[in-house]
């Protein structure tokens, strides 16, 4: 077999067709552009012919990126899956995992780029400054380029996901066609999707009560998306989508919306840790009821309905963070993940005005313990003490002794909780992997009935 490898030594032109490829594929399409500059500065585009790209057992941290021609991936001289550059699965790089499971071997003239990993997946961050000294991270998207995928990966929530994280929502987006005057989403009803809308019009729209006239708040164009808040808060759909055009829809079922794109770009906050971010000149939007605000609230804090917080982006701050309040924090995790969407740094108090409240009792019956500690506690003689209180211990230190217990207690039942959510994870990646494993052995059956009949 012939065996001929050509290395390139040219770094890649940001202007040359080379560039535009790269710049499609993921996570580099979500770099910003200063960053895939200098990531063009650092590659080179690779040509071989017949030869092997990387093989089994390999442990060097690069990404390889097929631009050009068909590469086959196989294990034990067996053909595991064939990629073409021309197929939307070239966007992704070849079997990622280390060390390598398979060997991936050039068929005929194949053209590709290798990434270092680290700089792919854990790019530096910039910041937003402001007058002249602005870093610019937006770059314009070209709506009228068809490449619905570009404009996805370049959304501010994508931005932020891993990589095996988008490669398994672009794999599982399902894609609908929706005519003129098709309601999308109805309000009232449980969230089950979320949705990128790859072509046309969409109006959102809200009923105040059940017999009013319907309000249009805003229209989707190509390239939003939509449909998360039920999703994230577990409530009801609040407003109603409908189709202003025939459109096209991309959607991604409820779990895998939770366990891709919910887990990984929300961050919570303490009651604590407020204080310090209100320090640091953050905002705080408190969700609640009008009456429930009024009742008791975080000093310094705004209250915005959740419905009208697209009309309040105009008068926050995106240099400095924006904290999400709500009564027990299912509310504040749509408002926040809204906020993510229009590049905001947004927090979310963990647990809610709940918390506070809670946290406020339990400071307030330690405090008057510690002041009325040398008075003696009045017991009922038909009050007999439970047996598991020390007999030489006084009131307030079995008191003391059950809070301990009692925050123990809360501190298990979150671990059990975490260590849930992490299995439920570990249960889909697998589920997912088993989708995968499906699909190849019905190539394999595929391929060698194709040989069974050829004989």
């Amino acid at each position: 077999m012939l065996l001929i490898a050509f290395n390139g030594l040219m770094a890649v032109d940001v202007n040359s067709e080379d560039a535009v490829r790269i710049r499609k594929l993921v996570p580099l399409a979500t770099l910003p552009g200063p960053l895939f500059n200098d990531l063009c500065n650092e590659i080179t585009v690779e040509e071989i012919r017949d030869a092997l790209l990387f093989k089994k057992g390999d442990t060097k941290n690069d990404l390889f990126y097929l631009l050009e021609g068909e590469v086959v991936l196989q294990a034990e001289g067996l053909v595991i899956e064939v990629v073409s550059s021309a197929h939307e699965s070239a966007k992704f790089a070849l079997a990622h995992q280390l060390p390598r499971k398979i060997d991936a071997f050039a068929k005929g003239v194949v053209r590709f780029v290798r990434v270092d990993a680290e700089k792919a997946n854990n790019p530096p961050a910039l910041e937003y400054k402001e007058e002249s000294e602005m870093v610019v991270v937006e770059e314009e998207i070209d709506e009228n380029s068809g490449d619905w995928m570009t404009i996805l990966l370049k959304l501010p929530i994508f931005q932020r996901l891993p990589p095996a994280n988008l490669q398994k929502i672009l794999l599982a987006l399902e894609e609908v066609a929706v005519v003129k005057g098709e309601v999308i989403i109805e309000q009232g009803a449980e969230g089950d999707y979320f949705y990128f809308l790859k072509s046309g019009q969409c109006e959102i729209s809200r009923k105040p009560t059940p017999i009013s006239k319907s309000i249009r708040l805003a229209v989707l164009e190509k390239g939003e998306i939509f449909g998360e808040d039920a999703l994230i808060s577990g409530a009801p759909r609040t407003v109603s989508v409908t189709a202003l055009t025939d459109v096209t829809v991309l959607r991604l079922d409820k779990n895998r919306f939770v366990a891709l794109i919910k887990k990984p770009s929300l961050v919570f906050v303490s009651y604590e840790e407020v204080a310090a971010l209100r320090d640091e000149g953050a905002a705080v939007l408190d969700l609640r009821p009008l009456d429930e605000f009024e009742q008791g609230h975080i000093e310094g804090s705004v209250n915005v309905q959740f419905f009208s917080l697209r009309m309040q982006l105009k008068s926050l701050n995106r240099d400095k963070p924006v904290i999400v309040v709500c009564r027990n924090g299912r509310i504040s995790e749509a408002g926040a993940f809204f906020l993510l969407k229009h590049r905001f740094k947004a927090f979310i108090l963990k647990g809610g005005m709940e918390t506070v409240v809670e946290a406020s009792k339990e400071e307030s019956v330690e405090s008057r313990s510690e002041t009325k500690a040398e008075v003696p506690f009045q017991v009922e003689e038909s009050s007999p003490m439970p047996e598991e209180r020390d007999a030489g211990a006084t009131p307030n230190e079995q008191f003391l002794k059950l809070k301990k217990e009692n925050e123990m207690l809360r501190r298990t039942v979150k671990q059990l909780n975490d260590r849930c959510s992490k299995l439920d994870e570990e249960k889909k990646q697998i589920e997912d992997r088993f989708a995968t494993l499906s699909r190849h052995f019905e190539q394999l059956k595929h391929m060698l009935q194709k040989l069974k009949n050829n004989t």
